[in-house]
């Protein structure tokens, strides 16, 4: 019976996935196998002996000690792709906003309080609404920052509207790459994306290289009157950069014309060239839902077959089930170690039947399929093999 606890209001279409004879799920869990939560931040709550996975139903694992939980050996989850419908929807409604002056157009409806005459209302808005007049998207450039799930769709939808596409992206995988449309043209660096682009979207995740990518310098390449959109993380885009920019265009036409971002901060407010939400990016019921339920198949996965896929600390690793016993380990990424273990199973006529070793960055995964269950005498003689951090039998 594996236990999983879970912190915030995780869906039942993903809680559902967890079947009931074979899991436990609670919110009050003293030894958990795993956690499933949302924004729930962990950094200071010790991490339980027993744990072995962490999944986070959402894009960003910033709410939770990578480092830590690594040298703890255990892996961290997360679901990148599973809100991205959600996200592109919003920033399609960002674009048109940021295109159109909607949202001055209806403040003013509304402010029309003292008038009680329909047709009277009817001439005045007639005459007035050329001061909310605004441009089509058809044939515009779009720049799009990270080309990953949600910007490979971003893109997609920008071609469908009519628009040009342009993309850059630092770390572009191979199955990112497979899935870009071929009419994105891609630009070598930041810079030359945005001396380009009339409209800018950002779709990084915020790690080291990426956090406070958009700066004044950055700005400096700035296409004249360009709208940058930002439904990505709030420390990608330095907001102080940003209002610099904004004042620039406003005294000579030079800089950014509007900023439109789900990261509200004090320094923004009160502008009538900021569009500034809640962080509603993925906040669809949709959306919500996709997140729980990848998050509860990736955890059901691994701690059943001991298979890896997305994680933010652990390499991607899988191998089909075999008759016999399953064995996983986890060791610092040293030479040596694997066959230091094999030689274990060598000493006690154990045949491994079938493995797989992954590495990422300082740690090593691996996945062996065993003829016999070891003993309670040789996993502890794995476990004392320098540099192993964490073994476990799957049956």
């Amino acid at each position: 019976m594996f236990k999983v606890k879970t912190y915030n209001a995780i869906s039942s279409k993903g809680l559902d996935r967890f079947e009931r004879d074979s899991y436990e799920v609670a919110s009050e869990i003293s030894t958990p196998d795993a956690y499933i939560l949302r924004s729930h931040k962990l950094h200071d709550e010790e991490i339980p002996p027993t744990l072995l996975a962490v999944a986070r139903a959402g894009a960003g694992v910033n709410n939770v000690p990578i480092e830590a939980y690594t040298k703890a050996g255990v892996v961290a989850f997360n679901t990148p792709g599973a809100n991205a419908n959600a996200v592109k929807e919003l920033v399609m409604a960002g674009l048109l906003l940021g295109s159109r002056d909607i949202t001055g157009g209806m403040s003013y409806v509304q402010g029309l309080t003292e008038m009680t005459d329909a047709g009277e209302m009817g001439k005045l808005l007639e005459k007035e609404k050329k001061r909310f007049a605004g441009s089509e998207l058809y044939g515009r450039t779009l720049g799009v920052v990270g080309l990953g799930a949600i910007g490979s769709m971003v893109a997609e939808m920008a071609l469908a509207m009519g628009m040009n596409v342009v993309g850059f992206d630092p770390a572009l995988s191979v199955e990112a790459a497979w899935r870009l449309p071929s009419a994105v043209e891609r630009m070598e660096n930041l810079p030359s994306l945005l001396s380009r682009s009339d409209f800018i979207t950002i779709h990084v995740p915020a790690i080291a290289p990426t956090i406070n990518m958009v700066n004044a310098e950055a700005l400096k390449s700035i296409k004249p009157g360009a709208i940058l959109l930002n439904f990505a993380r709030e420390s990608i885009v330095n907001a102080e950069a940003v209002v610099e920019s904004l004042d620039l265009c406003a005294d000579n036409s030079k800089g950014l014309a509007m900023y439109i971002c789900d990261f509200p901060e004090p320094i923004l407010l009160s502008r009538s060239d900021v569009l500034a939400m809640p962080h509603i990016g993925a906040s669809t019921a949709e959306a919500e839902e996709n997140c729980a339920v990848m998050a509860a198949d990736q955890l059901k996965d691994y701690l059943e077959n001991g298979n890896i896929k997305n994680s933010v600390n652990f390499p991607a690793i899988r191998m089909p089930r075999t008759e016999g016993t399953r064995l996983t380990f986890v060791n610092e990424n040293v030479s040596g170690v694997l066959g230091n273990v094999l030689s274990v199973f060598t000493e006690n006529d154990i045949n491994v039947k079938d493995m797989v070793n992954k590495s990422r960055d300082d740690v090593a995964y691996n996945i062996l399929d065993l003829e016999l269950t070891p003993s309670d005498e040789v996993i502890a003689a794995i476990e004392s093999v320098e540099h192993v951090m964490h073994v476990r039998v799957l049956g």
